[in-house]
């Protein structure tokens, strides 16, 4: 089963490298054009290289994410499968599982969030890897004794974590519906993936991960090194995202910087902390 996770573990890598090297640098020479939506709005396309039939405004937070998995996340990656590989405890498992939850987010959100392009097959097969790599991942984490950590303070993190990523994605919601139509920046697309993802998935593992600490949970620190993990590099993500729609031109609005962009900033410092905090407690 080791061998097995590391295999996982390079065949992520390799995919990722395809995915968002085609994603960054893949150029048709096309242009933007308007495109007119199923609720009548007229939409600018990006046009271009391998998101040609995505929206010009999410585009560059596509590219941005590209970015960071393919220079921070995957290089992360790396490591972490080498200090398994040399050492094979516990803290080196948490690890590589941690950062291979990132790549489950990462799939998850391009396999059903981007138009559909000829990498398809690269994001089910990533999606596959990612999520069945996470699962032996955690099936082979194993705590031969008590931890001694004070998870107090992670605990008030997590409940903090779990109600702010409502607070960034609610309003959204609530103002369409109020409005009687979909949501503001729907543009080509049937929902938004993010908004699944970090309401329907991370916030309530926040309140189970609470939950099971209380229970001294083997699978509570596992979730706990999980949930810092996925936040650490959310809030990493999140700025290159908004550097590369400036690039594109995008004009932000101050309160959507403070919502959706600072809040994670501060989370993913926090995040680091406790992070380390928890692997020094490890045996």
């Amino acid at each position: 089963m080791k061998r097995t996770l590391h295999i996982i573990s390079v065949l992520i890598i390799v995919l990722s490298v395809i995915a968002t090297s085609f994603g960054l640098f893949y150029s048709d020479a096309g242009e933007s054009s308007i495109f007119i939506n199923q609720y009548g709005d007229a939409v600018k396309m990006f046009g271009d290289g391998l998101y040609k039939h995505d929206s010009f405004f999410m585009v560059p937070i596509f590219k941005g994410t590209d970015f960071t998995i393919l220079f921070i996340c995957v290089p992360l990656l790396i490591i972490s499968l080498l200090l398994d590989y040399k050492r094979n405890n516990t803290r080196t498992k948490l690890f590589l599982t941690s950062v291979i939850s990132i790549f489950t987010y990462y799939s998850t959100s391009i396999a059903f969030g981007v138009t559909y392009n000829f990498l398809h097959l690269v994001y089910i097969g990533l999606f596959a890897l990612s999520f069945f790599g996470l699962i032996v991942g955690i099936s082979q984490i194993q705590f031969n004794e008590k931890i001694n950590l004070s998870v107090k303070g992670m605990k008030i993190f997590l409940i903090i974590s779990g109600i702010s990523l409502f607070i960034a994605w609610l309003p959204d919601i609530i103002t369409s519906l109020v409005k009687g139509r979909s949501l503001e920046l729907i543009e080509v697309y049937t929902t938004q993936i993010t908004y699944v993802l970090d309401m329907g998935i991370i916030s309530p593992l926040c309140f189970i991960c609470i939950y099971l600490l209380n229970k001294e949970n083997r699978l509570g620190y596992i979730l706990l090194g999980i949930m810092l993990t996925v936040c650490l590099l959310v809030g990493v993500m999140l700025p290159i995202q908004t550097m590369f729609q400036i690039h594109y031109g995008i004009e932000l609005p101050i309160g959507a910087l403070i919502t959706k962009v600072a809040i994670f900033v501060v989370l993913a410092i926090t995040a680091l902390y406790f992070e380390i905090k928890l692997f020094k407690a490890l045996q």
